[in-house]
């Protein structure tokens, strides 16, 4: 029967999937939408949000700076859409900016982005789901001690729905993120047409006043210039996870760069349209929002008072109060739509960290897909270091928002670049008029991409830097070197292993000398020597290592009456050791062979709990780790399975391959009734 373990397994993740079921995974529009674009579009609920909170640094006074902020926003984003569905067409296999990148700009290039986007996919789940807390607290104030502990929930049931699979979890994201879609238009619609109809919506906080941060400001020149910088490079939040649909071209249907580009297109459209409607509702609606609740001038008691997100008090204030039930349906959607948003990081960062894999600046383990064929390692890998982000920064949206989006535009900017060198490439060699216009007005697009997202970057390191941008980008250089580490260790490994001289390489020993350790004569002992015996070797014998005289003198003993054609060598310890004696008896007599092989038997114990690994094999175990870093010996571990493994518990049967790589494989399966000898599959 399966344990416990393997049951709950299966009912949180389900059964697994054969390798040939892939093409069923692969993702139709209407359902790549939710899953890759929920980040982008939810962003509408706090890049406003972020505008105005940096804009009442100085007071009311600068609020008129909002809609040339928010058009600002719109134009930059509208450039990296049109950017970007230039990147998917010319890059249909996927990895997005990291393969422009690396492509056009070189490795070290292509790995600062991979980097950057690494950190930013992290961001991303974090202050999404701290985004989605703090609706829900909105809503529901009385939840606002258990903050961290929900967040950190959140991730959990994002994780469990990502190791289902991507379609299963786009599926069940489909639905909140059309109900935040279509709720947040209505919101719109409704508020606009109150507006023009002489009854224009009026937020809760619209009767306070806002005392300027540092006292009375009266901002101008420099000054004033790095307030609207710092609210624009707070509004570009809105642009975060746009590049996720070029990292994720390969899980679209045929045709796959078509459809991608087409789901990148509705995004940008339906995103600009959610962002300009909700900052134009804030500014009818005089929304008033400051970082400490305690600068609103005119509250009785500002220490206890909660305040409302912006979306929250728009949707107050369009249809009728916080106890309407548009307000709840907009705040609960808001909730969903901003955790769900973390899907988009949940289906990117395994996607690039297994590219990433694949180009060995990874561990290979992140490029195997798990049993339902996603990148399982990956999705595991993103929800701890996620969650101990929200765990470190408390889920403050606020603290968390100042790491955001550095890597985006860092990526942004490369790949832009890297796509002009592209189209400069291509048209050394193309002839054809018409194609030759064409790549010139897409050139045109990257350059204009790259330069604008290149002003941007800039912009956000001066102003984010340092109010903790800087983690982020000690992050990415940390990340940067260990990936670069990485492939240095894979590089050598792969150099040393090499075959340089096919006959000298495979060449045979000049003899096999096996070694049977023996601690006492039992049937593990007895099976490891009958093993032994069958590799014909040309020399055995046994092995024990004297620590008590009267136990080794009943093991001659033994040995004798059961007529054991295997001489027995006894190494006496005075100090009570085993594992040092026996090993430099190995060695030693790998030294008087150079060219000789010594096969180490060590007969183990399978046991069927995990405590029992406690109670057996820890010589065995000390043994092994030693004798494995002796050059010309083999460690062969020759098992007895012990009744707790055999008893009642049956091979459990696994999806094909117990380890998968992460390109499915076309392999022959083969199968046995014996538990110690399943043998593997082979390519």
């Amino acid at each position: 029967m399966p344990t416990a373990i393997e049951v709950l397994k299966r009912l949180v993740i389900g059964r697994a999937r054969r390798s040939e079921e892939l093409g069923e995974t692969l993702l139709p529009k209407r359902i790549a939408l939710p899953i890759f674009a929920s980040d982008p579009l939810s962003s509408v609920a706090y890049a406003t949000q972020e505008i105005l909170l940096v804009l009442t640094l100085g007071g009311l006074a600068y609020l008129h700076f909002t809609p040339w902020i928010g058009a600002a926003v719109v134009t930059l984003l509208t450039v990296v859409v049109l950017s970007y569905r230039q990147v998917v067409h010319a890059y249909p296999s996927g990895g997005g900016s990291y393969a422009v990148v690396s492509t056009n700009l070189g490795s070290s290039a292509g790995l600062v982005v991979g980097a950057s986007l690494l950190v930013d996919y992290v961001m991303t789940v974090a202050v999404s789901v701290a985004s989605g807390v703090d609706n829900i607290i909105s809503a529901l104030p009385a939840l606002a001690d258990y903050r961290v502990l929900m967040a950190l929930g959140f991730v959990g049931l994002l994780t469990a729905l990502n190791l289902r699979g991507v379609r299963e979890s786009g599926r069940l994201f489909a639905a909140p993120t059309y109900l935040f879609i279509g709720g947040v238009l209505i919101m719109i619609g409704t508020g606009l047409l109150r507006y023009a109809l002489g009854d224009a919506p009026v937020a809760e906080t619209s009767q306070y006043g806002i005392t300027p941060q540092k006292g009375d400001l009266d901002l101008a020149g420099l000054a004033l210039v790095m307030l609207v910088l710092r609210a624009f490079s707070s509004g570009c939040t809105a642009l975060t996870g746009v590049e996720a649909i070029s990292n994720g071209v390969p899980a679209f249907r045929k045709p796959k760069a078509r459809n991608a580009a087409s789901t990148l297109a509705v995004m940008g459209i339906i995103a600009v349209i959610l962002f300009v409607g909700v900052t134009t509702l804030a500014i009818v609606a005089k929304v008033h929002i400051a970082d400490d609740s305690c600068r609103l001038t005119g509250l009785p008691d500002c220490a206890h008072y909660t305040q409302r997100t912006v979306i929250a008090q728009l949707a107050a204030a369009v249809f009728g109060g916080s106890a309407s039930f548009g307000f709840y349906f907009i705040q609960a959607a808001t909730a969903l739509i901003l955790i769900l948003a973390a899907n988009t990081a949940f289906n990117g960062f395994p996607l690039l960290a297994s590219i990433l894999a694949q180009d060995s600046y990874l561990p290979r383990q992140l490029h195997n897909r798990g049993d339902r064929l996603v990148f399982s390692n990956g999705v595991v890998a993103l929800a701890a270091v996620a969650g101990l982000m929200l765990y470190g920064f408390k889920a403050d949206v606020t603290s968390l928002i100042h790491l955001y989006i550095l890597g985006v535009f860092t990526s942004f900017t490369l790949s832009q670049t890297g796509m002009v060198r592209h189209w400069n490439r291509t048209m050394r060699t193309e002839t054809e008029p018409a194609l030759r216009r064409r790549h010139h007005l897409a050139r045109a697009v990257n350059a204009t991409g790259a330069v604008v997202t290149g002003l941007v970057l800039i912009i956000v390191l001066a102003t984010k830097f340092t109010q903790g941008a800087w983690l982020a980008v000690v992050a990415a250089a940390v990340l940067w070197l260990t990936m670069r580490g990485i492939r240095l260790q894979y590089d050598r490994t792969a150099a040393e292993i090499i075959v340089t001289d096919p006959r000298q390489d495979s060449s045979p020993p000049s003899r096999v000398l096996a070694v049977v350790l023996v601690s006492t004569l039992h049937k593990p002992t007895l099976r490891a020597l009958a093993y032994a015996h069958a590799f014909r070797p040309d020399h055995i014998e046994a092995l024990t290592v004297e620590v008590d005289p009267e136990s080794t003198a009943t093991l001659r003993r033994q040995w004798n009456e059961f007529d054991i054609q295997v001489p027995l060598k006894v190494l006496r310890s005075p100090y009570r050791e085993i594992t040092r004696p026996a090993v430099e008896y190995v060695r030693s007599v790998r030294r008087d062979g150079a060219h000789d092989i010594i096969a180490v038997f060590i007969p183990e114990y399978v046991v069927g709990h995990w405590w029992e690994n406690l109670l057996h094999n820890q010589t065995a175990l000390w043994l092994k780790r030693r004798l494995l870093f002796t050059p010309g010996v083999i460690v062969t571990s020759v098992p007895w399975q012990l009744s707790s493994a055999t008893g009642p518990r049956p091979l459990i049967a696994r999806a094909p391959g117990s380890v998968r790589r992460g390109e499915p494989p076309n392999t022959v399966e083969y199968t046995t009734a014996h538990t110690s000898s399943r043998r593997p599959e082979t390519k």
